[in-house]
């Protein structure tokens, strides 16, 4: 009878330390756990909704996993430029023209890679006789102000030996009002952004009358990638993660172009001037001096145009750290 009650107490004394093992275990999973939690970086990216500007809605694919990136769409760059400044975003994509007038009115960005090159062209009606730029003499020609696709359309015209105030007439109209413009006549010729002028051609009202793409002055160069200089010194590992993302990206979709039209078709965009647009659109994250000198060329160009009173220091405008760090 004793031996029974020592052997009981003896499997007592197990199943407690048994137990107390398991409860221990469980204990330290769930501290694993919650740190692997709070190690989880909440991350936001700006961006716009289309096929030249995709590429953040593939950074989660490439970063760490210690990042959640968000993706927030957005329709006009000022907006994200503002929303940067405020905190809202950790980097955002905006054109050239956004980020040299921050720079222009002292706002604390930096560029750190560049987002899609090309993407513009000037079009004219498909039966209307225009061959040349010089043809556009006495034509009336939509533009919008204050953008890269107005810089554009002044160097086309000046090179043609046209004035812009007084050999054309230029009209204010917005680049989705400017196909239906063109259709019915009231217009001669527009200078946007893809895929409005692959969607002229496709529907028939259309015809490219030349791509503004000048090596000797803005060439191909369009958007780019900014953070502010707080986060640069509050969270270079980010940024650099970011740029990391941003250049395997663009690996990723260049060469797996299916990959690019199948979320481009989720944004609404038609297949078929998703393949004609498509040739007019480069996806980037390098930065060149070719790039930093055709930058100071369009910052040049908005002087005299009235966007910028005075050309900022387009070198202090970079920092190319990050891309000369980024993963090879």
């Amino acid at each position: 009878m004793l031996c029974r009650k020592r052997v009981m107490a003896v499997l007592l004394a197990g199943m407690v330390f048994l137990c107390g093992c398991q409860k221990t275990g469980t204990a330290s999973e769930e501290k694993t756990e919650t740190k692997a939690e709070e190690k989880t970086e909440q991350v936001k990216v700006g961006t716009w909704k289309t096929a030249q500007t995709i590429l953040p809605f593939f950074y989660e694919e490439f970063a760490d996993d210690k990042y959640e990136i968000e993706v927030a769409p957005f329709t006009n760059p000022g907006d994200q430029k503002a929303a940067l400044l405020a905190g809202e975003l950790d980097m955002t994509g905006t054109t050239l023209v956004t980020a040299i007038s921050a720079a222009a009115n002292g706002e604390p960005v930096k560029i750190v890679c560049s987002l899609c090159n090309k993407c513009s062209a000037l079009v004219v009606g498909k039966d209307s006789g225009i061959e040349t730029e010089a043809d556009l003499k006495g034509k009336t020609i939509a533009y919008v102000p204050g953008t890269m696709h107005h810089a554009l359309l002044l160097d086309v015209l000046e090179r043609a030996g046209l004035d812009a105030e007084k050999d054309v007439e230029l009209v204010r109209i917005d680049f989705f009002d400017m196909g239906q413009a063109l259709a019915d006549g009231t217009i001669d010729a527009f200078c946007s952004g893809e895929p409005y002028p692959s969607e002229a051609i496709l529907k028939g009202y259309g015809r490219v009358l030349s791509y503004p793409y000048f090596d000797d002055s803005i060439d191909t160069i369009n958007a780019a990638m900014i953070v502010t200089e707080d986060t640069i010194k509050e969270k270079p590992e980010l940024v650099q993660e970011l740029v990391n993302a941003h250049l395997k990206a663009t690996d990723y979709l260049t060469e797996n172009q299916e990959v690019w039209f199948d979320k481009s078709y989720e944004f609404g965009t038609d297949k078929e001037i998703m393949e004609v647009s498509a040739e007019n659109i480069e996806l980037c994250g390098d930065i060149d001096e070719e790039f930093i000198e055709h930058t100071k060329n369009l910052a040049q160009k908005m002087k005299e145009l009235g966007i910028i009173s005075e050309v900022p220091d387009i070198d202090a405008l970079f920092d190319l750290s990050f891309l000369e760090n980024a993963e090879q």
